[in-house]
């Protein structure tokens, strides 16, 4: 069971069992989207210098086993707590943005999917999104990129001209306990490069979620 306690900027969920899914459901689950939406953590403004690296993409080695990390890349960052925090940018889900908000016809018509994130707090929204000059509850991913799981900021960008642009949406999100990470790279599973505008919205590298024959989350 899990209780949504609404507050004024987004939904804070109280676990008295271990199911995650509730709220957010989907046929990425196997099951049907509701109205009530899981956002993360409300992130505050964080001053940074422009050049701090906050972020790194991770690419999967080709023969990695783990089904919820094959063929990834992963943006990790470092300044979302204790221990590194990342959200797999490259595995669209069979769930349209539109099922967000199924009742904002200005999206009604949007082809863009929700993202596989990870698989840790699936039932939690995120956004990866382009701003001049950072906002409010959020924090700097890479450039001019941010993250937030912010409910009213998220719907301030969809009410735009062209909701989409600068925009990728993902449930979920991936952690390594301290040390764990580093590890996985020295045994090989990841190769890093530099986290980037072109290679995070690379549509060539995408992978739908799940595979052909892949069970997913939750089912």
């Amino acid at each position: 069971m899990v209780v949504l306690v609404p507050t004024r900027r987004w939904y804070v969920v109280v676990r008295s069992m271990p199911d995650q899914l509730t709220g957010l459901r989907s046929p990425l689950f196997g099951v049907v989207v509701t109205v009530v939406l899981l956002f993360g953590v409300c992130l505050p403004g964080i001053a940074e210098e422009p050049d701090r690296l906050n972020a790194i993409l991770l690419v999967a080695r080709p023969t990695l086993a783990d089904p919820s990390f094959a063929q990834s890349l992963v943006l990790v960052m470092n300044n979302l707590g204790p221990g590194p925090v990342g959200i797999i940018v490259n595995r669209p889900t069979r769930v349209g943005v539109s099922q967000l908000f199924p009742e904002n016809p200005r999206i009604a018509n949007l082809p863009e999917r929700i993202y596989f994130g990870g698989p840790v707090d699936v039932g939690r929204v995120w956004f990866l999104f382009r701003a001049r000059t950072p906002p409010a509850h959020s924090v700097r991913a890479f450039d001019d990129f941010y993250l937030s799981g912010d409910r009213e900021l998220l719907v301030k960008l969809l009410a735009r001209d062209k909701p989409m642009e600068g925009l990728r949406i993902f449930v979920g999100c991936s952690g390594w306990a301290p040390g764990q990470l580093e590890a996985e790279i020295e045994r090989g599973d990841w190769a890093s490069r530099r986290a980037d505008k072109d290679a995070v919205f690379d549509r060539k590298l995408e992978r739908a979620w799940p595979s052909e024959g892949e069970p997913s989350t939750g089912t």
